[in-house]
């Protein structure tokens, strides 16, 4: 039980980081990103992360 708290808070503690970096980068004024590459990776990472972390709250 307590591993899968762990990996919860691991992957909570991702997506949050994953979209302060989202943040960042995007600039709302000419609505992109400063390196459309790397905010392409962030995305499917912080995706991954929510699906993971509500998957995980469903299931409890």
């Amino acid at each position: 039980m307590e591993s899968k708290k762990s990996l919860l808070f691991l992957f909570t503690i991702i997506a949050f980081i994953l979209g302060m970096a989202l943040f960042k980068q995007f600039n709302f004024q000419t609505f992109s990103f400063a390196k459309p590459a790397l905010a392409i990776l962030y995305s499917i990472v912080f995706v991954a992360s929510v699906v993971f972390v509500v998957r995980g709250l469903i299931k409890k």
